[in-house]
């Protein structure tokens, strides 16, 4: 590791340690401990049984973007990169989703920049998703009002109207910019073996990206991306029926905490670990009514339910990916000897 992987890794860190003692900060432990012990931890396993599903649905749409580039990929070398990327990701915000990009490439079965491309078009889904679902809670449900209240308006308002209109007008001139860019220098720059790289990079991707227009199983790679979400929702419900203080909670309220839950995930820190703390638990507080310790104690069980789950599943598929990586190597120097 260089020095800016150092420094972004004791950054993200510091954030994290940070979030979490805002959460924790003025919690008796004790307190913390009791409520943690009076929670049912039949709906706690039954969320983390659930909890498995989001990344196998996960593998297999993504597998469906790779089949236009390669229909060799199967479902089991899918599920295993994905599952290993979110144990690098506990590590390393973010470098799980280069590294499972990494692995398929290693493999031989795609170049790591269409892989990366493709991963790219995937995260683009969940975020469109989480749009979608975030403003169907604005327009159809009650939870609209604390949205709008306290997440936008403080975020709008907190920016004067000239900075938004340079910021959009940077936007616009920076992406004018590098399209003429690319446009008249692509030919000039060849003799560059640099530009040569970059170019190869970046039609890698496109090529990874434009794959979910060419897949044939498009219906199949909405259903997966719906169960995906289905899937996180039944988590969040299972949560709630574990927790005592939430006596009342219906499935619109698991939802509206699973998309909050969701922002707390997004951010890059390591596991989501004080983000995803801190933003549910503030969340139920004025909503709900529920002591910002008790609020805590939902997060908990929720996050780190999730977490080990995570760390079970990634290990035995990092157990899986060393076989499947020592096969491949192994196939590869028995055509190098017949040769």
């Amino acid at each position: 590791m260089n020095w800016k992987k150092i420094l972004n890794y004791t950054l993200t860190l510091g954030v994290t340690l940070l979030l979490l003692w805002v959460s924790f900060k003025g919690v008796k432990w004790s307190d913390f401990i009791e409520g943690l012990k009076s929670c049912d931890i039949r709906w706690i396993l039954a969320s983390m049984v659930v909890s498995i599903l989001p990344t196998v649905f996960r593998g297999l749409r993504w597998r469906l973007q790779m089949l236009p580039i390669n229909n060799k990929i199967n479902r089991l070398e899918c599920y295993d990169t994905y599952a290993f990327s979110y144990l690098v990701n506990m590590l390393l915000p973010r470098a799980g989703e280069f590294v499972r990009c990494g692995i398929l490439a290693k493999k031989g079965k795609i170049s790591f920049e269409s892989s990366v491309g493709t991963m790219v078009a995937e995260r683009s889904i969940d975020l469109l998703s989480l749009i979608i679902l975030c403003l169907a809670m604005v327009l159809f449900s009650r939870f609209g009002g604390f949205l709008v209240d306290q997440m936008w308006l403080p975020l709008v308002n907190s920016l004067s109207y000239n900075i938004i209109w340079i910021l959009a007008i940077i936007v616009i001139i920076g992406v004018a910019l590098l399209i003429y860019l690319w446009k008249n220098f692509s030919r000039l720059c060849e003799k560059y073996s640099f530009w040569r790289k970059v170019k190869s990079l970046w039609d890698g991707m496109v090529e990874g990206f434009v794959t979910i227009f060419k897949m044939k199983h498009k219906w199949a790679f909405l259903i997966y991306t719906i169960l995906i979400w289905l899937s996180y929702w039944l988590m969040s419900y299972f949560t709630i029926l574990a927790f005592p203080e939430a006596k009342g909670m219906d499935m619109m309220d698991a939802l509206f905490l699973m998309i909050v839950g969701s922002f707390g995930w997004a951010i890059p820190v390591q596991g989501g670990f004080g983000a995803y703390h801190f933003l549910v638990s503030m969340t139920l507080v004025p909503i709900y009514g529920i002591e910002q310790s008790k609020g805590l104690i939902f997060a908990t069980i929720s996050h780190e339910s999730q977490i080990v789950t995570m760390v079970l599943c990634g290990l035995l598929s990092m157990v899986s990916l060393y076989f499947q990586l020592r096969s491949v190597k192994k196939s590869k120097e028995e055509t190098k000897e017949v040769k």
